[in-house]
Formats: structure tokens, sequence, C-alpha cells
């Protein structure tokens, strides 16, 4: 039987961690699986340390704050099973979930617990930021992503491992294992589940939704570099030839178009051309891996 692996990253989660590990132990002991749960204390300075030593499970702790991501990838590499299963510490993420999406990991790499079930207590501020980043996303992925960043999710070991080195220290881990896996075909489901509100405070900032921008560009670039690059150039060589067709027609200069002119449409021209190739390249490069 595969043994599962239940990890949770905490830093500074005193309010809430000792109900996820007694909530998560009670859904758990009602299957038939063999697991472990991991928490790996990402340098707390609170009271997180003390409680889970009293609950009996895998325990490892970071000397000093690294980050959420860095706290998973702890957790991947020290665990036993060939299931991962990520959650919060922070009791946002209800345990008696777990059980719809460990129902499909036989089938697909990864389940994901998409934040649409009956209750979502997404803080209004993040909901803006959310849905813009997950139509970034799609269009980029081109497929449909209901959640790009969801903190509850199972995955196969094996293949999590495979992408250690581009998975951030930070909160993008997510989003990133969740592209990763989609830009190299693994398959991917998407389970509804609740999301309430958070105990203790949010590690999230309003101005890291420029860093997730950025990692999504970023992902999808080493994935599927044609997404980036083909749009680029298209644009500029239409821009090029919407200039010279003005300044032709429409300015009627085709024997005199002014030297600012001529300059801008070959410079707009010849860097949609250079993008395009590069693009190929990076595509042919990326095919290689």
């Amino acid at each position: 039987m595969v043994r599962l692996s239940i990890v949770i990253p905490a830093y500074n989660e005193e309010k809430a961690i000792g109900n996820v590990i007694d909530d998560i132990k009670k859904v758990m002991n009602k299957t038939n699986r063999n697991y472990e749960i991991i928490v790996v204390d990402d340098g707390s300075i609170d009271k997180t340390t003390d409680i889970v030593k009293k609950k009996k499970v895998k325990l490892i702790q970071h000397p000093y704050n690294k980050g959420y991501g860095a706290a998973i990838k702890t957790g991947i590499r020290n665990a036993d099973g060939n299931l991962i299963l990520i959650t919060d510490a922070d009791g946002s993420y209800p345990a008696e979930d777990i059980p719809k999406l460990l129902k499909h990991s036989d089938k697909y790499d990864m389940v994901v617990g998409a934040r649409t079930g009956k209750v979502v207590k997404l803080p209004i501020f993040r909901r803006p930021a959310k849905y813009f980043l997950n139509k970034l996303a799609n269009f980029l992925a081109g497929v449909k992503i209901p959640d790009l960043n969801s903190g509850l999710r199972v995955f196969k070991k094996e293949i999590a491992l495979k992408f250690m080195n581009i998975y951030p220290s930070k909160f993008s881990f997510t989003t990133t294992i969740t592209l990763a896996f989609l830009g190299s075909d693994y398959t991917v489901k998407y389970v509804p589940i609740s999301y309430y509100k958070r105990k203790g405070e949010s590690k999230m900032k309003p101005w890291m939704f420029n860093d997730f921008i950025v990692l999504i560009v970023r992902i999808i670039t080493y994935f599927n570099p044609l997404k980036i690059f083909l749009p680029i150039s298209v644009l500029l060589f239409l821009a090029g030839a919407s200039l010279y067709t003005y300044s032709t027609f429409i300015l009627n200069r085709l024997l005199g178009v002014s030297t600012e002119y001529k300059y801008t449409i070959i410079v707009l021209i010849l860097t949609a051309i250079q993008i395009g190739f590069f693009g190929l390249l990076a595509d042919l490069v990326s095919r290689k891996k």
C-alpha cells in the first residue's frame, strides 16, 4: 500500500497547529491509509515547537525562517511516502476535505483542493489579485486553472522531485508546482473544497502580487517559451506593419517616408523577427529537458 506523507509547514502558528494536527489524525484514522505527519517548523519564535512536540508526529526544525516553499521542500526530502499531501498550519483548510483529494490520487499525478466550495473565507483584498493571476496563468498555460495557489493538494513525490531546482523558497511554491506539472503534461485534478478564515496573522503581503506575476511569466517561459515570445513578436511585427501602412497610405509618403518613420519601422520589424527566432530556439531547448 502506498504510504502517504502529510507535510505541514509552520511558522509562528501556535494558535492553530495543535488543532490542525488533531483534526488530520482524526480524519486519517478513519481511512485505511498508512500515513505519517511531518511538521516543518520554519524557525518559529512562539510556542509552535512546544505544541508539536506533544503531538507525536515527525518534527523537523529550521534554525531560522527560510520561507514557506523551503519548509515544504524540506518536508518532501524527508518524507517516507510515495504520495505527498501538503496543507497549512493555520486552520484554513478543513481536514475533512482531505479524503476527497485522496480519492483521486491513484488516477492523477496531482490533485488540488480548489477553494470554490460552499464556504470560502478568502480576504476581500486578495480576491481581485487572485482572479487576475488565475486568468493570466490560464492564458499562458493554455488550460483552465480553478485555483492556482491552493495550499491543500496531494501529489506524487517522484514527480515533484524532478522540479526541486525551480521551486522558490517563499510563498510561490504552490504556483510553481502547479505550472510545472501542467507545463510537463502531468495530469492534474481539481476538487472543490471549503476555505476558512485563518487563525493568527497572515504572512501574505499585498506587494507580493508583483512577485507572483513575474513568477508566472518565468515558469511559463521555462516550460513553454513560445507562449511568451510569440505574442510579443507578433505584436511588434504588427506595430511595424501598421506604422508602414500609416506612413505610406495615410500620409501618402511612399517615396518620402521620414527618417524617423524608417528607423522605427525597421527596428520594430527586425526586433519582432529576432524575438520570434529566439522564442523558437528557447522552445527547442525546453523540449530537450
